[in-house]
């Protein structure tokens, strides 16, 4: 088996026996595979096995997500990624709202060997899917923002342990998903997980604020403060006791209404914390105390990248910006502040206008895999936006850094931008979807390409999701797009004023449905709306709480 060359920064370094379940695991998954190809097996006896292993069965091929703890990966994974879709797939990877990978062109017979080379550089597929506790996300920038609290790839990795194969939570009334981020700004859409964290200042130290029961699809629902001071030591056991309960009382009789927040909208968030307190009461809580000597443990099982920058990084930064106004763009629009003043995180945006969002090459796998070795330490993280981060670059290599994403094809200025746009795959894959979602992305994202159009524009999202179980999270998009079925034909509901962060809401339903073409336009008489009545300073969805959406509908049906 090959083994790391030298300890990776960013995410947990795995020991011996991580090495053996995961082949343990694959050996028995492997002979589950034998049996369903000869037929022994039928394939729904064998749907809840390969779920088990992130494996779907899409409109056309088998799919496989593979797990990518807390949106962390090192260059030798991305290498292996790289080289699993040129040998399985068709040479490109799907970077997911859930910090995953999805390979869509995967044969049932090749799954155990490329969990095999997974398994080589410390990855699986792992709880990827199932009505499980699904891949923990976190935020992007954890262990290098300037305004985080607490490095939550600490706790995202705990919570990962906990729940890997929990003998109680591994066959739940429906899945189930968590978010952290270590800092109190909401970069991870907290409010809209089955369980959100947010860490937040304590007279001893960072505290959680824990949400329950907020989620998209069919009943999109904010996620409601269930406690505000949740102590470090008492997380792990605060957790156990919500899934306990949920697990208890969650719905198994109705798909539809079997997720946690049907449970709390049900019984009232009062009688919920009731019934989550008197669970802490009944369990033996000191067995699952997370003590600072159990946190320093795992704490040291992540390598720390060793910030040394010139003195004078800053200035040749300002230097390169004012010698290059196109650098100096991308620099305004994809980075963010770092701990060290130094170094910033580069967002890597997969979001070139008119490509399909979150789809990268083999041939770009490789080369931010090498970008990565020489420009910051080895590391990337993946966003719930579907796009990349460099979490530690100099600043006096940011110049260099660019050029490389230019050659790549890789250094759109637009993260937070309107061209930005995320996207599920629609039903170019989804046997669910009833609606493509790729193509009417690409034609927003040309119709919005022009960087200067962008600029004047300003911070806007679009989101947009091929079905209702909303995987492109089209409700939290200040201007959401949902494919629906119209009598057999492909349509798209706008939806306006979403929104995922601090000020969470769920974007209101302008009206009929617009066919692919009619929707492009639809949206720009939207933006040009916006353009021109905003007030100096007025964010999209301010400007749409002070109009209403009747201005906004009026606007967009008006050739229709």
């Amino acid at each position: 088996m090959t083994q790391p060359a030298s300890r990776s920064v960013g995410h947990y370094q795995y020991e011996e026996r991580d090495r053996v379940f995961l082949q343990e695991r694959i050996n028995e998954f492997e002979g589950q595979v034998r049996r369903r190809l000869s037929g022994e097996l039928g394939e729904e006896e064998f749907k809840p096995l390969r779920l088990m292993n992130g494996v779907y069965l899409q409109l056309h091929a088998y799919m496989l997500r593979v797990a990518i703890p807390y949106g962390v990966l090192d260059s030798r994974q991305l290498h292996k990624l790289a080289d699993i879709a040129a040998k399985y797939d068709r040479n490109y990877g799907h970077f997911t709202t859930r910090q995953n990978i999805q390979f869509n062109w995967i044969a049932l017979k090749d799954v155990p060997t490329i969990l095999r080379e997974l398994a080589e550089v410390d990855m699986h597929a792992i709880q990827t899917s199932g009505n499980c506790i699904r891949n923990v996300t976190s935020d992007e920038f954890a262990g290098a923002a300037k305004d985080e609290l607490m490095d939550p790839r600490i706790h995202a990795e705990i919570v990962r342990q906990w729940s890997t194969l929990h003998p109680e939570f591994t066959f739940l009334p429906r899945k189930f998903k968590i978010a952290i981020s270590g800092s109190p700004e909401d970069r991870v859409a907290a409010r809209f997980h089955d369980i959100g964290l947010l860490a937040r200042p304590g007279e001893n130290g960072p505290l959680f604020r824990l949400f329950v029961g907020g989620g998209l699809g069919r009943t999109p629902v904010v996620g409601r403060e269930l406690f505000d001071s949740v102590k470090e030591e008492d997380l792990i056991a605060t957790l156990e006791a919500v899934l306990r309960v949920y697990n208890a009382f969650g719905r198994r009789d109705n798909l539809y209404k079997a997720r946690i927040k049907i449970l709390v909208q049900t019984i009232g968030l009062e009688a919920f914390r009731t019934a989550v307190e008197e669970e802490l009461g009944r369990m033996d809580c000191a067995a699952y105390r997370l003590t600072p000597e159990h946190v320093a443990q795992i704490r040291a099982r992540f390598a720390l990248p060793d910030l040394k920058a010139p003195a004078d990084a800053a200035d040749v930064l300002e230097q390169h910006k004012k010698a290059d106004p196109a650098f100096a763009r991308w620099v305004a629009s994809n980075t963010h502040p770092h701990q060290d003043e130094g170094h910033v995180c580069a967002v890597i945006s997969l979001k070139t206008p008119g490509d399909i969002p979150g789809d990268v090459t083999v041939e770009q796998m490789h080369g931010l895999a090498d970008l990565s070795e020489r420009l910051s330490f080895g590391e990337v993280r993946v966003t719930h936006l579907q796009n990349l981060v460099f979490g530690h670059v100099r600043k006096d290599q940011l110049h260099e850094l660019w050029q490389g994403l230019k050659a790549l094809g890789l250094a759109a200025p637009n993260v937070g931008l309107i061209s930005d746009i995320v996207s599920c795959p629609g039903l170019d894959y989804c046997n669910l979807a009833n609606a493509r979602s790729l193509p009417l992305a690409q034609k927003l994202g040309a119709r919005f390409g022009d960087a200067a159009l962008q600029a004047e524009i300003g911070t806007l999202s679009i989101h947009m999701s091929g079905c209702i179980n909303a995987c492109g999270h089209h409700h939290v998009g200040n201007i959401g797009l949902l494919g629906v079925d119209k009598r057999g034909a492909e349509t798209y509901q706008i939806l306006l004023g979403g929104d995922a962060g601090e000020q969470a809401a769920i974007g209101g339903i302008l009206g009929p449905s617009f066919a692919e073409d009619e929707a492009v336009d639809a949206v720009a008489r939207i933006v040009e709306f916006y353009l021109g009545q905003r007030q100096k300073g007025e964010t999209f969805s301010a400007m749409l709480k002070r109009c209403g959406l009747k201005a906004f509908k009026e606007v967009a049906y008006e050739t229709v």
